[in-house]
């Protein structure tokens, strides 16, 4: 039987629903446990569906992008991993990206169609709750907004202004403000995309999607200030079209990086050097057609990637000594699934 332990929600946008799973690390089994219907949303089925856990894994968070853009909260019961409906309430706008802060008191989202950000809080109870304490304008195209490991600072990047926005978090508010510089530039039409820190947060990463890159940044202690160190190619060697970079992750350990691609349906790997944060790549390995979505397990072992086109899942293990991938198997999924989220229930 699957470790039951361990749940993987994979949102179907086509289908509109989150699929529940359980996964056996050690094998790769992967058995359904539950479709999960994800109310709201008027006209065609949404590009996608972003997911979001809360820090304690107790809820789980979905945008729905089409109008009225609702969040829809899930409770995640505690011994199977089935979500219950909370309750839904509309963003400011269609969201390609959630996600909690670290305390889970607040949702953060990025709306690439609307170029902007907003801030949502979160009710005692797990449930989003509308209107936005903030929103703010971005340069065209966001598309992705995290906080750093110790909730100080909020990074999210603009895909068409081909920079990623630096800002102040203050957790007992909500709110974020701008850093002096307020944004740090990549290079032109690179298109940034999403972002990983590293576990100690000394070192954010940066997915290109418009030329294929990733970009490396040491983070200053003292004023969250990033400069950037490297830039490595995501392409195998042998592909020479266009790229479309999209996910991107690191282990829980920090010694390995990964990001997808979907152009070449690849995901590059990258040994991190604890040191620097230099990343040296490991190879590219051949994955599901569309890779838009993929995520690490929180034990470090195990990468499941969904294509949008082939509405499957592969699951990989992860080599702990040189962090290549290796196959272990693949199922259906949901129609269009490009988001997974994976939790290891107390």
């Amino acid at each position: 039987m699957p470790d039951s332990r361990t749940v993987v929600y994979v949102s179907s946008a086509g289908s509109r629903e989150v699929l529940v799973l359980s996964l056996d690390r050690a094998s790769g089994c992967v058995e359904p446990i539950e479709a999960a219907s994800v109310p709201g949303g008027e006209g065609p089925s949404p590009t996608s569906m972003p997911l979001a856990v809360s820090p304690d894994r107790r809820f789980l968070y979905a945008a729905v992008r089409s109008e009225p853009f609702p969040a829809v909260s899930f409770a995640i019961d505690p011994r199977s991993g089935r979500l219950s409906h909370l309750a839904s309430c509309a963003l400011p706008d269609a969201m390609a990206y959630i996600i909690t802060d670290r305390t889970g008191r607040y949702l953060l989202s990025a709306s690439y169609h609307g170029s902007k950000l907003a801030i949502n809080r979160i009710g005692g109870q797990g449930a989003v709750e509308a209107p936005a304490i903030q929103v703010l304008a971005t340069p065209p195209n966001a598309h992705c907004i995290v906080t750093d490991p110790a909730n100080r600072y909020v990074y999210a990047t603009s895909l068409g202004g081909d920079v990623i926005m630096q800002f102040r978090f203050d957790a007992a508010t909500g709110r974020i403000t701008p850093t002096d510089p307020p944004t740090v530039r990549s290079k032109p039409k690179a298109g940034p995309r999403h972002l990983a820190f590293t576990p100690d947060g000394r070192f954010l990463y940066l997915i290109n999607e418009l030329d294929g890159t990733v970009n490396g940044y040491q983070v200053a202690a003292a004023t969250g200030a990033l400069t950037e160190r490297q830039t490595v190619a995501l392409l195998p060697a042998s592909f020479a079209d266009k790229p479309s970079a999209a996910d991107l992750h690191i282990t829980p350990d920090g010694r390995f990086l990964y990001g997808s691609e979907r152009a070449s349906n690849t995901i590059m790997g990258f040994a991190v050097d604890a040191a620097s944060g230099r990343l040296t790549s490991i190879g590219s390995t051949p994955t599901e057609p569309a890779p838009r979505g993929f995520r690490i397990d929180p034990s470090g072992h195990v990468l499941l990637a969904v294509g949008q086109t082939s509405n499957r899942m592969s699951v990989y293990a992860i080599d702990g000594g040189t962090g290549r991938l290796g196959k272990l198997a693949d199922y259906p999924m949901g129609i269009n699934p490009n988001w997974v989220e994976i939790i290891h229930l107390p």
